[in-house]
């Protein structure tokens, strides 16, 4: 594309592309200006808020690290077109997501690592960076943080390759990828022009469209009921699991002072523990969280650990448990 540009409708002058020389002038762009990521041609109301960059797994640091307000987790991997290693970058972004996925588990060490970052990058913890970009209260916080949970639990990830120029076999296999598989794989192109102390650019999405004739438009992110829950934990765990899982959350329910459901996740709130926050997580993946954060008392803090040794003895082996 050729850009023309004038002052006051004189003087025009035509601009060519600039060629961008450096990878890391890509990462600290979008980290800087993340709507340069179109995602919102995917859905008009998804903002990206980019966490990380350098964020490290078992297989190499991913470049960039985004979250959007549903709680979707998002792995960008820049690369140039000059860059030898373009044709393979699907596949390195894909085994990053893996590498996350197997060795992640913990969310509170996730959480820990991103905390590290947005306080280098922006001066803030991840919660007060989360609420002021998304303007959230703490129970929509709580909420972004379980689906977060969730879909870091169920190696659930947004695949995105960003680059100076996309050829058309790198397009051909995103599309590809995205008609013949679950997993969610966009490209983004970003044309460059430099005009004095002015930088033009213009991001192109690839790979939305196809999404869209599959799966059809975003699903609104509703919660689910106490019976869709059911369902989609049936569909994850073994019965065995399930039915001993069954059991627990409906003894625990029966005792809640409150039952939140997400779009993946049963949130349990016991207000002699925390104060209107889930003590238990309970995600439809067959993952279990207990929410030692929530508690602030020390005294409480014990409490739990010493009805957990009573009553759930096994559960208490857990080294995690007993911290």
């Amino acid at each position: 594309m050729t850009l023309i540009i004038s002052k006051d409708g004189k003087d025009a002058r035509r601009l060519n592309p600039t060629q961008i020389d450096k990878e890391d002038y890509l990462q600290q762009y979008i980290y800087d200006n993340p709507d340069a990521v179109p995602v919102y041609e995917i859905d008009e109301d998804i903002r990206l808020l980019i966490l990380a960059r350098e964020f490290g797994t078992a297989s190499g640091p991913i470049d960039a690290l985004g979250i959007d307000q549903h709680g979707d987790i998002y792995l960008i991997e820049t690369k140039l077109y000059k860059n030898p290693d373009k044709r393979t970058v699907v596949a390195q972004v894909l085994d990053y997501g893996a590498s996350l996925w197997r060795s992640s588990i913990d969310f509170n060490d996730f959480t820990l690592q991103l905390d590290k970052h947005v306080a280098k990058q922006f001066n803030a913890s991840l919660i007060e960076k989360l609420q002021e970009f998304f303007d959230l209260d703490d129970n929509a916080t709580d909420s972004l943080l379980d689906n977060m949970k969730s879909n870091l639990a169920g190696g659930t990830f947004k695949f995105v390759v960003l680059m100076d120029n996309l050829e058309r076999r790198l397009k051909d296999l995103i599309l590809f990828v995205n008609r013949n598989s679950q997993f969610d794989v966009y490209a983004v192109e970003l044309e460059y022009y430099k005009h004095q102390d002015f930088e033009i650019i213009i991001p192109k999405l690839y790979g939305a469209e196809i999404k869209k004739e599959v799966t059809g438009t975003r699903i609104s992110q509703r919660t689910l009921t106490v019976e869709e829950f059911w369902g989609g934990l049936a569909g994850n765990v073994p019965a065995e699991q399930f039915d001993a899982l069954k059991s627990l959350i409906e003894n625990l329910i029966s005792k809640a002072d409150e039952v939140r459901t997400g779009t993946k996740s049963i949130g349990l709130v016991f207000n002699k523990f925390t104060d209107n926050k889930p003590l238990f997580g309970f995600y439809t993946a067959g993952s279990v969280s207990l929410n030692f954060g929530h508690i602030i008392q020390q005294e409480k803090k014990e409490l739990l650990q010493s009805l957990l040794k009573k009553y759930l003895p096994e559960v208490w082996k857990i080294p995690k448990f007993q911290r």
